[in-house]
């Protein structure tokens, strides 16, 4: 059986790994912090938003979607969906790296919706 590790840690080591690659990070919102789900909005600025969403693989594996379609939306689209995600789940982390120049990348697999 896999130990997963706890959302909480799991969200503090994303945004220091994050600002140690140079990437400033914010937590936007905090979830449960020993099993909630978790949402990267990577804001590309004036390049459009992309919120991926994790999950897992058919195997179990981490795996990302992409929750806002395969293209960059609008910060507004991003903000729309990661608010109505948050109506379905109160225990959601929401995580927003600032990524201007699309050098940012996930460190798993993002699987097609």
């Amino acid at each position: 059986m896999e130990t997963r590790v706890k959302t909480q840690i799991w969200v503090k080591a994303f945004i220091r790994r994050a600002e140690v690659d140079g990437f400033a990070s914010v937590l936007l919102s905090r979830g449960d912090a020993d099993a909630g789900a978790v949402l990267i909005k990577v804001n590309r600025f004036e390049l459009g938003c992309v919120v991926y969403t994790q999950v897992r693989d058919e195997k179990g594996n981490p795996a990302w979607m992409t929750g806002t379609g395969r293209e960059p939306v609008l910060e507004a689209d991003a903000d729309a969906y990661i608010e109505r995600q948050r109506q379905y789940d109160a225990d959601l982390w929401v995580v927003e790296l600032e990524d201007p120049k699309s050098g940012y990348s996930l460190d798993a697999i993002i699987l097609d919706a």
